[in-house]
């Protein structure tokens, strides 16, 4: 993965602590899809299809909400098919204490398109299809320089209000391009 797709193992490698990262798996966390969690960003970001054990579905379809995910009560997650971008990057602003995303935002452009995709931000994982835009024809951080999130809607709390994440998704989304370029 680390060769193929170093944006996505770059992502791993900023998960929680060590123990963390060792005994949890890629298929826990996209089922669990917490608000916060960075593999549905990493997923959703290039186009990731989740196989379980009776059929496959596109990430698009896969994040329904909050904790909540396409899967039915007894279907698991077996394996992830990801298509390997020709450009990638993840940017994230992390609690000090958790390591979990106050914002996390994947940038992406290959066989699934340019992709951008954030977390943290909101009660789920999302895309900005404004940003995909603008970098469809011009993949570089000046090309979304003032597309913004806005605020309603977005996650405040203790760390973060709802404006300082929608200006948090411009910042994390500009380094992510940057850094993929």
């Amino acid at each position: 993965m680390k060769k193929q797709i170093p944006a996505l193992a770059a992502l791993a490698e900023s998960i929680g602590d060590p123990q963390v990262r060792n005994r949890g798996t890629i298929g826990g966390s996209i089922a669990n899809n917490d608000p916060a969690a960075d593999y549905p960003a990493g997923l959703l970001g290039l186009g990731a299809t989740i196989k379980t054990d009776r059929r496959e579905i596109a990430a698009d379809a896969f994040f329904t909400g909050m904790f909540e995910t396409a899967l039915e009560d007894d279907e698991i997650v077996t394996s992830v098919s990801i298509p390997v971008p020709k450009k990638a990057s993840y940017a994230k602003f992390p609690n000090p204490a958790s390591r979990y995303a106050i914002v996390g935002v994947m940038v992406a452009q290959g066989p699934a398109g340019t992709r951008v995709a954030v977390t943290g931000a909101g009660p789920g994982v999302f895309r900005v299809a404004e940003m995909e835009k603008a970098l469809e024809s011009n993949f570089s951080a000046n090309a979304i320089e003032g597309i913004s999130v806005p605020a309603s809607g977005l996650n405040a709390d203790m760390h973060a209000s709802a404006d300082y994440r929608a200006h948090l998704v411009g910042v994390m989304a500009r380094r992510a391009v940057t850094a993929a370029s």
